[in-house]
């Protein structure tokens, strides 16, 4: 596939949003000791991310102006479920954030709040997962380690983000608490991905030239690009990078995500400094973005088996 950057983007703000708020929810319900500030803070920024991925999936649109549309199809579109549950999911973290200011100790914002936070950044992150899982004919997407992925991936770069929150503000509790956790969620996303990764290196598709083309000689080529060369097939569903160009993006992906974070973070756990958390977060960043572009970019959509030539 060829990735909307858009596309990527969205993915990447909001999964990083979905987690911090899973932090902050299981924090305020367990008893971490954490200040209304921090809480605050970490809401804005949520709310902040959210609307930013909201907008970025804007950016793809031919018609932006009838988005609206997309709702209609609620009952059969995971897309359209999405659409739903976004709004909805920055709505109740708003209430929360009303709830918190007005009245810091109520069960409204002790109990109530947290535990539909969480209920809607899991839908929020069942319905995105599902947009790509439950499209059959591109295998590398039609499985459960889709939503794994997308989850853990969530969870690992939220719990960092608020890590590096609690860090700045010396929450030294929170860290205490919750350093661990991320380290853990960084490692457990690491060895998903990389069960996806091998999962995907080993398909055997049931699509190929033959069942294509309806050709059934055992040696099928294609030797021209054809009269329709440079159609909107040709530009969408191919990346057009060279292989050396897509291995560095994995060993990106897989550096910068993953291992060089939970290096970062293990040496703010072992060590006296706070800087860790930072710089955990921010190499993270850019590796999220390298994974997911791969993950779109990966998939092999079945039409391009007419247009080998040009892809």
């Amino acid at each position: 596939m060829n990735p909307a950057f858009s596309v990527v983007l969205f993915t990447v703000v909001t999964g990083v949003a979905q987690g911090l708020v899973v932090a902050l929810a299981l924090a305020v319900l367990v008893g971490i000791p954490m200040s209304a500030d921090l809480l605050s803070h970490g809401l804005i920024g949520v709310v902040g991310l959210l609307v930013t991925g909201l907008g970025a999936s804007f950016a793809h649109l031919g018609r932006p102006e009838r988005a609206w549309r997309a709702v209609t199809k609620w009952r059969t579109s995971w897309l359209s479920r999405e659409v739903i549950v976004l709004p909805i999911c920055i709505a109740t973290l708003g209430l929360w954030w009303i709830g918190l200011h007005r009245s810091n100790d109520t069960i409204f914002v002790r109990r109530v709040m947290p535990l539909a936070a969480l209920v809607a950044v899991v839908s929020l992150w069942y319905c995105t997962a599902m947009i790509y899982a439950c499209l059959r004919f591109i295998e590398e997407w039609a499985h459960p380690l889709t939503l794994v992925n997308f989850v853990l991936i969530g969870l690992s770069s939220g719990f960092i983000l608020a890590c590096t929150l609690a860090a700045l503000a010396g929450e030294q509790a929170f860290l205490a608490m919750s350093g661990p956790v991320a380290i853990a969620l960084t490692l457990m996303a690491w060895a998903s991905r990389m069960m996806a990764f091998r999962r995907n290196a080993r398909i055997r598709h049931r699509s190929t030239l033959q069942t294509a083309t309806g050709i059934r000689s055992t040696r099928v080529v294609q030797t021209s690009m054809g009269m329709s060369a440079g159609s909107f097939n040709t530009r969408e569903f191919f990346h057009r990078a060279s292989p050396l160009a897509f291995r560095c993006v994995w060993l990106s992906a897989i550096c910068l995500a993953f291992v060089a974070p939970a290096l970062a973070m293990s040496f703010a756990w072992f060590g006296p400094y706070n800087v860790g958390w930072v710089a955990a977060f921010v190499i993270q960043m850019p590796g999220l973005v390298a994974d997911r572009w791969y993950f779109f970019a990966q998939a092999k959509h079945p039409q391009n088996l007419y247009y080998q030539v040009v892809s």
